[in-house]
């Protein structure tokens, strides 16, 4: 009976073991929704960033590390967009954690000629960080994640392959998808809050004609709002792209200016209503632009 008591006393442990998941934390939730179609029900996946608020400012709390702490995996942006994700992964004191820089394989657009200096406002010297915006580098991040997942859990390893090639196949007809319905994009000029979208723009042959930002993380000045309402309307623009993180006021203002159309355009998966994945996020943008075509 003793033996008896004992085994019945293991079986949940080991049930446990078992179906233990890999624990992942994401700086962002781009990357949390390509790391989820890989991993599936293996993993539990969280980010840091929230998809409302700007991934260049992250206020580092104590909740943050204590996430951390727990988890298998860290998945970065890189590109310096997330250095906050340092100040986490160094207060956790996780000595297991694997840290992933998804920007690994990354070519980056916009990387400076030049010594960077505080005079250029929010420059990255490594390059542009919004990579995750070509759905073409979504492929990237993915075989990231995917050696990620196979180091920190090994014996899965044929299983994160399988999430790997159905995502590499959905991916691959979504782009053909994509690129379809952004034929009328093409060569479609827009000004942006930020210098979110130079990835996204390649990728399906939009062309940004300005910014909001004089320079990237300045606020607008009279100036150079001044300016922009003249080349808004020498070109006959009539899309204002903004980040939901942005201020709509100086937007507003260039709109009413000018007869464009303030469209809010979210850089990240739960940025808005029906963006549950990575592939919404591209439904969304695409539709968003498309009263472009009445140009």
């Amino acid at each position: 009976m003793k033996r008896l008591f004992a085994y019945l006393l293991v079986i949940p442990i080991l049930s446990t073991l078992a179906f233990a998941k890999v624990r992942i934390v994401a700086s962002t939730a781009d990357l949390a929704s390509v790391a989820k179609e890989i991993a599936g029900p293996l993993a539990e996946v969280d980010n840091i960033c929230r998809s409302t608020a700007d991934p260049h400012s992250v206020e580092v709390l104590p909740s943050y590390m204590v996430k951390v702490a727990r988890a298998d995996l860290y998945l970065k942006v890189g590109l310096e967009l997330d250095f906050w994700a340092e100040l986490i992964i160094d207060g956790s004191r996780n000595a297991k954690l694997v840290v992933v820089d998804c920007s690994q394989g990354i070519v980056p657009l916009e990387i400076p000629t030049e010594k960077v200096n505080a005079s250029m406002g929010d420059i990255h010297p490594q390059g542009n960080p919004h990579y995750w915006l070509d759905p073409n580098n979504g492929l990237v991040i993915a075989k990231n994640i995917l050696g990620g997942l196979i180091q920190v859990d090994p014996s899965n390893g044929e299983t994160y392959q399988e999430g790997f090639r159905r995502f590499q196949t959905e991916l691959s007809s979504k782009i053909a998808e994509w690129n379809g319905a952004a034929q009328t994009l093409k060569g479609k000029e827009i000004v942006t809050f930020h210098n979110s979208w130079p990835y996204f723009a390649r990728a399906f042959g939009v062309k940004i004609a300005g910014f909001v930002e004089p320079k990237p993380g300045i606020e607008p000045t009279p100036s150079h709002t001044a300016e922009l309402i003249e080349l808004i309307k020498a070109r006959t623009i009539s899309v204002i792209a903004r980040e939901p993180y942005f201020s709509g006021k100086i937007p507003g203002i260039i709109a009413a200016a000018t007869g464009a159309k303030v469209v809010v355009l979210p850089p990240s998966v739960g940025g808005a209503a029906g963006i549950a994945s990575y592939f919404d996020l591209f439904d969304h943008l695409i539709e968003a632009l498309q009263i472009l075509e009445a140009k």
